[in-house]
């Protein structure tokens, strides 16, 4: 909306002094707007100003001395790049792109460490088959497998190592126990190196995978904050994830939001005739689990509501804020109080102003 400031140069040495009659013909209407609002000319778009501007443009190296069409072909090159780069440039700490990498990647892993976790109980289990009972945790079973090796040379000296590993001294010593009198067959040294380097591998690809969770959490705090206050890291930015980005979100209307992620159950409700799906994505929210039977509909759509104010404060606020997010949580907390006890809730006005002053 504000007037460049070689445009308005160009304006104020072009027209006469009398300005106020004069009619300028603008190709962009948002143009004319902006130049009545800062000089006070009226601007007349569309029509035999169209056409007069597309006449200048295919004619424009004819019309201004010593340019020739490749320089003019030259310029309005430039002129494209600049724009797109102008266009492209956003602040680099809110890019919502690594955050919709980031939960593709912790969905991939989590997968791989499920299936390769299954392989290390495979494998170790016709040694040590008690052991899947006792330790049933993926990433703790892998840690354990690695450290006891042979059950046959697990011994007291390495009871508080195996403490260390499964934080429950209870639990080491069912271990002990149970490596002493398992029902498990021998194995070579060849086959127990390569069931540890796997194991290793596995125990690797778990920390990674907490390391990846601390920087998306850090992630949203700076590219969606108020989203993430409101229904949590994970389950916002699979919405953003979802939608393409935060920005396609911020344009989505709440019942949108409310049944992202079960466009498949939505059509095939609609192609039956059956009931629509009540909730997608959002379901994974810790809001909808604590709701009873009957209210989960009218949550799940309260808190789609919610969730579209958050993303479009997020998406359109100058500076990231979790103030609007915490103060949407504690209205869907008092949601959920009214369906339980019936106490009214506050008023949408009221909170927004507190956040305001906040």
């Amino acid at each position: 909306g504000v007037l460049h400031e070689d445009l308005r140069l160009l304006l104020d040495t072009a027209l006469p002094p009398k300005r106020k009659k004069v009619v300028l013909g603008v190709g962009d209407a948002k143009m004319g707007a902006a130049v009545l609002e800062e000089l006070g000319v009226q601007c007349q778009t569309g029509g035999v100003v169209a056409e007069l501007m597309r006449g200048i443009r295919l004619h424009f190296a004819a019309l201004v001395r010593g340019l020739t069409a490749q320089s003019a072909a030259k310029a309005q090159l430039g002129l494209g790049h600049s724009y797109s780069r102008a266009k492209v440039k956003f602040n680099v700490h809110r890019v919502d792109n690594m955050i919709i990498q980031s939960i593709s990647l912790l969905d991939q892993l989590d997968k791989d460490i499920n299936t390769f976790s299954m392989r290390v109980r495979s494998w170790y289990g016709y040694h040590f088959p008690e052991l899947i009972k006792i330790v049933p945790e993926n990433s703790m079973y892998c840690r354990v497998a690695k450290f006891i090796g042979n059950r046959r040379e697990l011994s007291e000296e390495s009871l508080e190592g195996l403490e260390e590993i499964v934080m429950d001294s209870a639990k080491a010593q069912t271990i002990l126990e149970a490596s002493r009198s398992s029902m498990g067959m021998d194995i070579s040294p060849l086959d127990l190196i390569n069931i540890e380097s796997f194991s290793r591998r596995v125990v690797s690809l778990s920390d990674y995978r907490k390391g990846l969770q601390e920087y998306l959490r850090s992630k949203m705090s700076q590219v969606a904050p108020s989203l993430s206050a409101l229904i949590g890291e994970v389950v916002g930015a699979r919405l953003i994830s979802h939608a393409g980005s935060l920005t396609n979100l911020a344009k989505y209307p709440a019942s949108t939001v409310q049944i992202l992620g079960a466009e498949k159950a939505l059509f095939r409700a609609l192609k039956t005739r059956g009931n629509t799906p009540k909730y997608g994505l959002i379901f994974h929210s810790t809001f909808i689990g604590r709701a009873a039977a009957k209210n989960k509909g009218r949550i799940s759509r309260y808190l789609a509501n919610k969730c579209t104010i958050a993303s479009r404060i997020d998406c359109f606020s100058e500076v990231p804020t979790s103030v609007f997010g915490d103060k949407l949580r504690e209205q869907v907390e008092e949601r959920l109080a009214f369906y339980e006890t019936g106490e009214p809730p506050r008023k949408n006005l009221e909170v927004m102003k507190e956040a305001v002053v906040e």
